[in-house]
């Protein structure tokens, strides 16, 4: 997973594409500088099926379980997805806008998504995530880093407090962070030119 890039495209060569019809033009002038982490499951607490795909590229079978029916009508997406197994999907160029924040404000800056890259890990609020998916996030972030200058990073539930609880205290920001410094030490010209990357205060 070391090296990964992102193309002209949008689009990281270390992730296998599924493209999705959820997504737009970004605005004109956005600057995309902040990325944005959640957790998905679907059912919930389930994983390694096919519906987190399903929901991203508008193709959910609402016979499949019941809470499926909330999903009616429901059109959003995620730039990424890591699978707890540590696979990289993508469905939407990072150039594009996904639809992944919903209501959201970051530094009094409103609509995330339009200066924003959207990741899903395959997790929920109450269960640990794995650590091969911290060292793919890690991995994809310097692609990110690399080639839009990435300043900030935060949780869903940073962005839409009150709102959204996402990827939750069982994320480990800590770890990732470790992750991070990880990679940079193998990617030195990343690390000489990058600007330093944000993350969330930690107590």
């Amino acid at each position: 997973m070391s090296g990964w890039t992102i193309d002209e495209d949008g689009w990281c060569d270390g992730a296998l594409r599924y493209d999705s019809p959820h997504h737009d033009a970004r605005p004109d002038g956005a600057q995309i500088d902040l990325l944005v982490i959640h957790n998905i499951s679907l059912p919930g607490g389930h994983f390694g099926g096919p519906h987190v795909s399903d929901l991203f590229t508008g193709r959910v079978d609402y016979n499949a379980d019941p809470s499926f029916a909330d999903l009616r009508g429901l059109q959003v997406s995620a730039h990424f997805f890591v699978r707890r197994d540590g696979a990289l999907l993508q469905y939407v160029s990072t150039d594009q806008r996904a639809w992944h924040a919903g209501a959201s404000m970051f530094e009094g800056r409103p609509q995330c998504n339009g200066y924003s890259i959207g990741i899903e890990m395959e997790g929920a609020d109450d269960v640990p995530f794995q650590q091969r998916q911290y060292h793919v996030l890690a991995a994809l972030t310097a692609a990110l880093v690399a080639r839009y200058g990435l300043s900030q990073v935060r949780g869903h539930e940073h962005i839409a407090p009150g709102r959204k609880t996402d990827p939750g205290p069982f994320f480990d920001w800590h770890f990732y962070q470790v992750c991070w410094l990880e990679t940079l030490r193998g990617q030195p010209a990343l690390a000489l030119t990058s600007r330093g990357l944000g993350f969330p205060s930690m107590p």
